[in-house]
């Protein structure tokens, strides 16, 4: 058992991973983050340090084979509740577990966290106690989407709710990091979200960004891309700001959802024919709804801060948290920050041109 105090610094960057979990937060608490997180820890052979009520953490891994796990637990004895802001999480909830969590990464004990609680105050404290990686003026929430092909990513979606063009930029700069080191895509595709495929299309804030974008020669930008295009897979990376995003993310979680239970109700009630017809597919089936469930993704990563942070839904279970723990791991394993901050880098003076731009100072 440990506390905050009691963990030690991270010895070096060749280190085996160490990823803090906010085991207090989701709808189900220790329950589901506890044996998430001891299943990513052991599959993957990386320390989970598990910050939460020392109480409850200690009941539920009572309840579980500890063996050939490396696991800590970092007591947290406050929660940061949903009906919350997060300013006021981020002042009086000093012991919440989400910011325990975000000191352990400030503080070189852990490189990254995995938080399924209160998404605003994941991303509060990520920014105010982790801090943003220099040249990072916005950092942004990425999902990933099923398409026809490969998983799409799209970005913002819900971190900046106002964005600037140079920010829609930078969002693309960590999002081709992103793809390249965890998707291993050599020259992913990117789009700007838009009303229309030519240029010239959209409202002001795409319209400059698309310029900025142009300008980037080592980014694989393909111009501006429609709704529809986000689920073919013929763009690696769809970039807009975080009102759209989220809308299109929950839009395309709805639709799913939807049409999973109008294709379960039509099977349910049709023809004996149309029944067996259903139950020769059932394979096909099982295999697509394995590919839209949000559980085989974990979460949505918080890119450009000083270390990792994966926001993951309130419901999630106990596959989706090992999932989102195992991503977190590989972010540092394949160095994906470092690669993020030369991407940053190297494209500072489009970042500076678009801070300059008529309207959006």
């Amino acid at each position: 058992m440990a506390d905050a105090s009691a963990c030690s610094p991270m010895k070096s960057s060749n280190a085996s991973p160490v990823i803090a979990v906010d085991v207090m937060g989701g709808d189900y608490g220790p329950s589901v983050t506890v044996p998430g997180a001891l299943q990513a820890a052991r599959v993957g052979g990386f320390t989970a340090l598990l910050v939460g009520e020392q109480s409850a953490v200690r009941a539920e891994l009572a309840r579980h084979d500890l063996s050939g796990v490396s696991y800590d637990v970092v007591h947290a004895p406050d929660v940061a509740l949903m009906g919350e802001k997060p300013s006021d999480i981020l002042r009086r909830k000093k012991d919440a577990s989400i910011q325990v969590a975000c000191r352990l990464v400030r503080d070189k004990i852990a490189h990254g966290v995995v938080s399924p609680g209160h998404s605003g105050a994941s991303v509060a404290c990520g920014m105010f106690i982790m801090g943003r990686i220099n040249g990072v003026e916005r950092p942004a929430l990425m999902s990933l989407l099923p398409s026809e092909k490969r998983p799409t990513v799209l970005l913002d979606v819900g971190a900046n709710v106002d964005s600037k063009p140079h920010h829609l930029f930078q969002f693309g700069l960590m999002a081709d990091a992103y793809a390249k080191t965890i998707m291993e895509r050599s020259e992913p595709k990117i789009g700007l979200l838009s009303i229309g495929e030519e240029e010239g299309k959209g409202n002001t804030l795409v319209k400059e960004a698309y310029e900025i974008f142009k300008m980037a020669h080592n980014l694989n930008f393909v111009g501006n891309v429609e709704g529809r295009d986000m689920f073919t897979g013929d763009v690696d990376i769809v970039v807009c700001d975080g009102f759209v995003g989220n809308v299109a993310l929950k839009l395309a979680e709805g639709l799913a959802g939807s049409l999973a239970r109008l294709l379960r109700r039509q099977l349910l009630h049709t023809t004996p024919v149309a029944k067996v017809g259903a139950m020769l597919a059932k394979g096909a089936l099982k295999r697509l709804a394995r590919f839209v469930d949000y559980a085989e993704y974990g979460g949505a990563p918080l890119l450009g801060l000083q270390g990792i942070l994966i926001v993951s839904h309130g419901r999630s279970n106990i596959k989706a948290v090992a999932s989102a723990t195992k991503m977190a791991a590989a972010f540092v394993e394949k160095n994906t920050n470092e690669r993020l901050i030369a991407n940053i880098s190297a494209n500072e003076e489009l970042t500076c041109f678009g801070k300059a731009t008529k309207g959006f100072n």
